[in-house]
Order: C-alpha cells, then structure tokens, then sequence
C-alpha cells in the first residue's frame, strides 16, 4: 500500500520522535529452556523463564503446543514480569512446547520453544518370575523389564538380598541401555535370586523388581564354546555433535571371553577415547565429525571369537554463522537481510515479523535464508526473526528494521565551524546530515555556485574535495541537502595557510662540562596560525620550571631556541624540537655530546698478593664521552710519605708472529722476543703451537730460549705449501702466560719441477745479449715464485765458471751486460722459489756484435745563422775487427741545461734548427750494431748576436790556428758543400 505525502511526513514525524526517545524492539534477556519435572516434588510451581529489553517495555504472552495461554481465564497460569508459573503442573495437562512473545510499540518477538517434561517411574507389577535354570559353564541373560517411566533411568541388580549388589567385571555385565544382566559363564557361587533394582536419574527414585532364582541343572557341566555376542550397539547410531556416545558390548561364551575394540578404518583411537566396564563400554567425549565411522567389538576366546559392528553418524543441531542485526533503513530504499547458519544435515530457513510467518509478495523475497525487500515503507519496520531448523533442532536470530522518513538535519551531525588546511594539500569538507531518503546536496562559496572542475569534486556521501589548495579557495562553504521531505543548510568556513618551515635549526654539537650553549630553533608560518614550542630530550619532553636553571626557551615569537647553561654530563643525548600549529608540525633533531674528566676506576680489588708484587684489577668507570687513555696505578706504605707511581707488569703475549719459506718439508714459525723488563721472572721461555688448517689438535713445543725468535719444525709428512694455524705463549717460573692470536703461515714452499721453455738468445750490442723465455707452469705446492735465474759463459770458458743474472717473478727476459765483443756467449734459464731452484732449460747461444770504431768522426765544422746550425764531418771507416758504421748520432744541447737531445742520420751533415740565443754544445758519433763509436770533440756553438757564425772542432779545441787563408778557403768549401 502506496503511503500519501501527508502520511509520510506524518511517519517522519513520528520516526524523529521516536529516535528522540530512543526507542527501541524487544530483545530477550533470557529465554526458556527445556524442563523436567519430577511429578512427586514438593514444590508444587513450575517457573519457565522469560525477559526482554525495549523502550517501551515489552508485555507478554506465552503458548503451549500452538495455542495461546489465557492466565485471565485459567489460575493454573501466573505471569511474573515475562516469567510463566505453572501451579499444580499436571503431566496430561502440560507436557509440552512452551514459546513466549515480547511486544512493545516496534513490534513482537517469539522465543525459542521449551520442552516441559514429567519425569516419573512406576512400581514392578507384583507377580513372580520364573526360575532359570543353566548347566555350569553355560551363559545367560537374566531380563529386568524396568515399569512405566519417563526420564533417564540406571539399572544395577541385587544378588540374594538387598543391599548386596552384584559386581560388574569381565565376566558379569549389567547393560545400562536395556537394563539386563549378563553372565558370560555361570558358575556355582552364582546359584540364588537375583532383583533388577531401576533408579531414575531425575528423581532419584528407586524401585526393585521381583526376584529371579537362578539354579543349576543336574545333567553336567557346559563345554567350552565360541563367544556369542549379546549385548551390541545399533548397526547405524547418530549421535549429536559434542554429546558423550556410549557402545556396549558383551558376549556369553566358555572360556569367558575378551572384549576388544577398534575402528574399522584402522586409525589409532585418540586420547578422549576410554574403555570402561572392563571393555564392555567404549565412550567416547566431545562427539566431532572426525569421530564418525564404522566400530568393531571384537569378543575372543580359546574356541574362536566373534565380532559386532556398527556405523557412528553425525548429526548437529543448527548454529548461527551470521546473526541478523538491527538496521536502519530510508523509505524508497531496499533490504538484504542475510541469514547463516550450519548444521547437520543443512538448516532450511524460514522468517517471522512481529512473530507470525513472513508474507511474501512480489518485493518480499527470501532467497536461500536471505530476505529481500524492494521499495521500503514505513509500514515495513518491525521485528522481524530468522528461523534455522533441522530435524535436531531449530535457532531464533532477532533484529528490528526501522523504515525512516525524514527531512535533512544537521543537529545531529554538524559541519564543522572552520576547517584549516596547508596551501598545495587536500581538504575534504564533509556534508553528513539525517535525512531518510538520502539527501542530494549542492554546494555555495559565498553566494556563488561549486561547480566540478580539475581540483573540485563532488563525493557520493555529499562532501566536497579540493586538492592542491590555493590561498583563493579560502573563505565560506555552505552545504544544502534537500530530499522530499524538506530541505537544511550547513555551513563551514575553509581558512588556507602557508606551511611551517623551520629556518634555523639545531645541529650537531660537541661541547665540554661547563659551556653554555644555544640551540637554535626559529621558523617561518602562516600570521594566521598560532605557534608553539617545545623541547623534547631523549624522547621525554622538557620541564622549564623543573630544570630552569640549565634549561631556557630564548628568542622571538617565531623563535623557540633553547638555552643550556652550565651544561653537564647528563645533559648528553638527543634535543627534538616540535613546532605545533592549528595546521602541521614540523620538527628537527640534534645531538648533544658533552665531554668530561673520566670518573673513577670501579671495583678495585687486591687479587694476589707477594713478597714483591700485588696483583689488582679494576673495571672501567664513566669515560664522561672521552676514551681512557692509560690509568695511573700509586701506592703508599707506611714508611712512604704520599702516594707514588708504582711500575705494571701486564702479561706479553710475543708479538709479529709469522713464519714461512725454509727449506722442503720444513715449516718456519718466527715472532718477536718478549722485552726482559716484561717476561716477569726467570725461567723464561716460549710454547709454540701449531697445528695444520682444519686439524682440531694442537701440536706444541718449548724453546727455552728467551732470545730465540724463531721455531723450525721439520717432518717430511709436510705438505709442501701448506696453511698452518700457529700461535705462540709465553712461560717462566710461576707457570704459562697468555698466547698470541692464531694466525696463518704456510710450510715451506716445492721447487719448481719444470723447465723454462722457448729459450731465445740475440745480441743488442758488442757488450749485450737479450734472453727470453715462456713462464713455466705453476702449482700451489710452488707457493710464490721468486723469479728466474739466467746463467751465461762465453765460447772459452767452461759452464762451470759461469756468471748469474736473477729477474723477478713476472719478467721473462733479462738483459746480459759487460760482455766481450764478437764472442759467442752460452746461456740456460731456470726458476726459483723460496725452497730453491728448480732445473735448466735446455742451452742456446748468441755472439755478441763487433766492437764500435775507435776513430771519431772527425773535421767537424759548423756555420750558424740565428734560426739554424749547418753541420758536416769526415766519414769515419770502421777496421776489419770493428762494425761497420751505419750512421751517425748529433747530440746537443745548451750550456745552461743538461738535457741532451739527439739527432739520428746516414750522412756526413746535419742541419739543426735551433734558435740561437744562447750558446750549444755539440758532439757526433758514428752508430754500428755493435753499439755506438767514439764521441768527437765537442763543439762550442756561440749565442748569435748580429751576423751569421761559421766554426770547426778547432774553435774549442787547443789545435794550433791555421792561417788566415786556409780558413778562408775551408768555409768557402763547406759553404759549397752546404
């Protein structure tokens, strides 16, 4: 039914008056549970227990099996508050299933049902029982037939008189589900009455039955038999999640049988699982669905044995996944209501509101357990219940909807007054008012309209976002929200400041007891915005008044620097200054160091004392931020006046411990000496250890020797270039001393095995031949090569008398100087190591060249200008045992340098462009493969000054002056020749 306007602002009305006095639907407190009563109580009342909470408070009424309870009508019936008291309860009147109902204004709720039953048991009919009569050894079953009852009972049996009760064990068995007792084998102290005595647990009343005589026959003894199984559980048995299940089993048979259990499946019982009865009865505790399965009893004995099974299923009552919850929902809107729940075999669902069956109709659906209901009204609120329920049970979830109606209102959910935001960040201004349906809203800054654009959006819950704020989106933002029932208007204004920026701040300081010091704090904000600062050390933030007189806030309004005077140890860590606007906070952090004198030394104690020595210890005291140094031990006695030094002896462990090389099979371990002011006393002396890398024992050894800085072990089971870990202790008289560090040496290197191959020899002159030669192949055992021998003798002389050159490790050519010109020389290379050398390559040879000529070249004469020299010699002819020349070398330089160049040429003449501003000495050479020959004298060219210079050897040389004409004559030549 469609509501008109009128009724719906009506409902609205009603709704906000209603959310004003906080109404609310009924919810149970408490619910009635299943009941049993004993129909012989005292107590004469029955009380099945019911109570709500809602505004207003709930009434009451209750069912029995359907149909309503009239307490006005019927006095058995009273109602306290929502309790029900059955008086005089009556089993043919009352048994049955109770459900209570609680309405208030809202609506009603129905409770779980409760199940009130009548426990009651009846007395054994008074007739005889017959008399069973068995052969010794033969099994039987005598019946009990419990009378009329209701309620759980137990059974037990009463052997010739009452209270002789029989005994239950592996042989006698009393079932607790048919009430029977079973004697696997009778035997003659078995002969007499026997009396079912049945007791109901909820009463606790006890009746016996009439007695049976059990006798033995006269015509012999029962052989022995197979088990026969009489007492077993059903083939299938469900039993409810978390109940305790009970199996019995129990079998007749001569010799008297064993009973055994297990699964089928074959998996170990768990713990929860006990045998009780002397293994007539296997319960098991907290039934879970793990638990289901097929179960064997296995009955055993010396003639055979027999087996019982049955199948354990599972089955749960529902229970809740998902209760339902109190909604609230706008007319016109739509409902999903979803309810859950589990169980065994799955809960079907169906749906109460305000206590009878949910109608459906085109906009009410449900759907596996869930409610839908399209285009809400008013006239939909109410309680509404969601039934779970299988064939073990049924659950109730309660919830109230409430369909509203109303206008936009802000009372509730104000906007803000004024919202601050930082230049550059976001701002969301909310616009949240009560309005049932939702309310669309617009938005105004000042008397114009917001519009979306690329910083400005509208959200689908009616706030408004601007992001990157600018200084221009400041100012007054109201909100209008409308829907049919009306319209409100909500108002905020948006103050934009600039970001708090710290200016100058603290650092790093390393300052000594005593200084004062500033740490400077001071920033840059927004006029707009308040500012505050404070001080935090190591985390704690700072008291002024408490430490006022070393703490300080100095500084202007935009400053907060902090002034610490007379600055102490404990004024070492860590200063955080926090500046807190309306907006932001920023913060800095410095360290403070601060540096004193060392406190004491703590704990000093007098460990051992001698004739002549004391021996102290002591721990570091505050090093006050500056590292001890070295401590300063005095003493006094009696006899002295004051205190004095006194000297230390700490015990030296020898220094430098290394070792290496030496000869094969030899390993060298070396250190340096203990001075004799620290060995401590006589006897002095070292323990050298050593043991190969990875080895755990340590082989050790003394050298008696203070003096002695080296250990050789020699074994020829070393390996040759092996690591060794090596240390080395001290000892004198009172015992050892400390040891060195462990460090690493390795043994003594292998020779090398190999020849160099590719031995070449050539001659560079009449004085020197170049060898080479390929490295040779390299193995660990060869440790560090050193380098190469090279070993040489001439045609002449004998291998024997040869001379050596050694290289380095990475050349492989050497150079054979000082030499006998045009002699044929003999050379052969090998390499060597620490261990020795290893052998010769195979000989080659090289004959040096020829000797240079004797003769220099001669008649140099020369002719000058300022940009050039022009120079020109006599050729010089090599003799039969010289080389022959091939060239010539001009060498010059300046007389102010020592720096000589040199010009190469196959001529008699050189021209040298050489600016001649000061004065040149040259001299010429003639060139051979035998090397070069003699220098001719040097010539002296003199600094030009105005006009060309012409010149000979015999300008600088003590040669007598030829005449005038000659020379003429000699530098037209030249000039000629030039």
């Amino acid at each position: 039914m469609m509501l008109s306007w009128k009724q719906l602002i009506l409902l609205s009305f009603i709704g906000c008056l209603a959310g004003e006095l906080l109404l609310q639907g009924p919810v149970f407190i408490k619910e009635p549970s299943n009941s049993i009563f004993p129909v012989d109580s005292e107590d004469k009342k029955i009380t099945l227990n019911c109570e709500a909470r809602g505004n207003p408070s709930p009434h009451y009424r209750w069912q029995l099996n359907g149909s309503d309870i009239d307490t006005s009508l019927d006095h058995r019936y009273k109602l306290n508050g929502g309790n029900l008291i059955v008086i005089n309860p009556n089993r043919n009147w009352d048994t049955g299933s109770y459900q209570c109902f609680a309405t208030n204004s809202l609506g009603t709720i129905v409770s779980r049902e409760a199940k009130l039953q009548f426990a009651y048991l009846e007395n054994f009919k008074t007739r005889m029982r017959s008399t069973v009569s068995v052969r010794e050894g033969q099994g039987v079953v005598l019946l009990c037939g419990p009378p009329p009852h209701s309620g759980e009972l137990s059974y037990a049996w009463v052997f010739n008189e009452y209270p002789s009760f029989v005994e239950e064990d592996s042989r006698r068995f009393v079932s607790q589900e048919t009430g029977h007792l079973y004697i696997a084998k009778v035997e003659p102290s078995d002969v007499g009455n026997y009396t079912c005595v049945v007791t109901s647990t909820v009463t606790n009343t006890r009746v016996l039955g009439s007695p049976t005589p059990l006798v033995l026959r006269s015509d012999g003894v029962m052989g022995e038999y197979e088990p026969k199984i009489e007492v077993q559980f059903p083939e299938t048995l469900p039993a409810a999640k978390g109940s305790t299940v009970r199996l019995e089993c129990f079998a007749l048979g001569n010799p008297v049988p064993q009973i055994n259990w297990r699964r089928s499946d074959g998996m170990p019982f768990p713990n929860k699982i006990k045998l009780r009865k002397f293994n007539g009865m296997l319960e098991i505790q907290n039934f879970q669905q793990e638990d289901t399965g097929s179960y064997e009893c296995i009955a055993e004995n010396s003639r055979g044995k027999n087996v019982a099974r049955g199948r354990l299923t599972y089955y749960a009552k529902p229970y809740w996944l998902q209760l339902l919850r109190d909604v609230e929902i706008a007319v016109e809107d739509s409902l999903y209501w979803e309810c859950r729940a589990s169980g065994k075999p799955k809960p079907s669902y169906r749906w109460l509101k305000n206590g009878d069956a949910l109608v459906l109709e085109e906009r009410i659906q449900i759907e596996n357990g869930a409610l839908t209901i399209t285009n809400l009204n008013v006239t939909d609120s109410g309680m509404f219940q969601c039934i779970a329920e299988n064939k073990h049970g049924l659950i109730y979830s309660s919830a109230e909807l409430k369909v509203v109606a109303s206008a936009p209102d802000f009372s509730r959910n104000p906007m803000k007054k004024m919202v601050q935001v930082q230049v550059g960040s976001l701002v969301i201004l909310d616009c949240k008012p009560r309005a049932s349906p939702r309310a669309l809203s617009f938005w105004k800054k000042g008397d114009m309209m917001v519009r979306e654009q690329a910083r400005i959006s509208f959200l689908n819950d009616g706030g408004l976002k601007i992001t990157n704020v600018t200084k221009a989106d400041a100012g007054t933002y109201t909100c209008t929200a409308e829907n049919q029932f009306g319209k409100a208007n909500g108002t905020t204004h948006l103050v934009v400041t600039e970001p708090t920026r710290i200016i100058l701040a603290p650092s790093n300081m390393d300052v000594a007891v005593g200084e004062s010091i500033i740490l400077p704090c001071q920033v840059q904000h927004d006029p707009l915005l308040d500012i505050m600062f404070a001080w935090y050390f190591n985390g704690v933030l700072t008291d002024f008044k408490k430490d006022g007189s070393h703490f300080e806030k100095v500084g202007g309004s935009s400053s907060g620097d902090l002034m610490i005077r007379n600055i102490q140890l404990k004024h070492s860590g860590k200063y955080v200054c926090m500046v807190q606007t309306g907006v932001d906070s920023v913060s800095s952090a410095a360290e403070l160091i601060v540096r004193g004198s060392p406190g004491p030394p703590e704990n000093v104690k007098v460990d051992e004392i001698t004739d002549t020595t004391a021996q102290l210890s002591w721990t570091e005291g505050t090093d006050s931020h500056s590292p001890v140094i070295s401590y300063a031990v005095q003493a006094r006695t009696p006899f002295s006046v004051g205190w004095q030094s006194v000297r230390t002896a700490p015990e030296i462990a020898p220094s430098e411990v290394s070792g290496g090389g030496g000869s094969r099979s030899e390993l060298v371990i070396t250190w340096d000496p203990v001075p004799e002011e620290l060995q401590n006393g006589g006897g002095f002396g070292y323990v050298v250890a050593f043991r190969p890398l990875g080895v755990t024992t340590w082989i050790q050894t003394v050298v008696t020797s203070p003096d002695n800085p080296r250990y050789v072990f020699r074994n020829e089971s070393i390996v040759p270039f092996s690591p060794y870990e090596v240390k080395v202790g001290v000892y004198n008289n009172k015992g050892e001393g400390p040891f060195s560090p462990v460090t690493t040496v390795f043994s003594a290197e292998e020779e090398p095995t190999v020849a160099p191959s590719h031995i070449s020899a050539h001659s560079l002159s009449s004085s020197e031949i170049e060898v080479s030669w390929n490295t040779i192949p390299w193995k660990l055992s060869n440790g560090h090569l050193l380098g190469y021998e090279v070993r040489y003798w001439n045609n002449g002389g004998e291998e024997e008398s040869s001379r050596k050159v050694k290289v380095a490790g990475n050349q492989t050519s050497a150079v054979l100087r000082g030499l006998k010109s045009n002699l044929a020389y003999y050379t052969a290379v090998r390499a060597y190591n620490s261990a020795g050398a290893g052998p010769f390559s195979a000989t080659v040879n090289a004959t040096t060249k020829k000797t240079p000529p004797s003769q220099p070249p001669g008649n140099v004469v020369w002719n000058a200008t300022d940009t050039k020299v022009l120079l020109n010699w006599e050729q010089v002819k090599a003799m039969e045992n010289e080389s022959e020349v091939t060239g010539y070398k001009v060498f010059y330089r300046t007389s102010s340098q020592n720096n000589v160049q040199v010009l190469n040429t196959n001529k008699t003449s050189a021209e040298l462009l050489l600016p001649i501003k000061e004065d040149y000495i040259i001299e010429v050479k003639a060139t051979t493969d035998g090397g070069d020959g003699t220098s001719s004298e040097q010539i002296r060219i003199p600094r030009i000054t105005s006009m060309d210079a012409r010149g000979s050897t015999s300008a600088i040389s003590n040669i007598h002056p030829l005449s005038g004409y000659i020379s003429v004559l000699l530098f037209f030549i030249v000039n000629a020749l030039w």
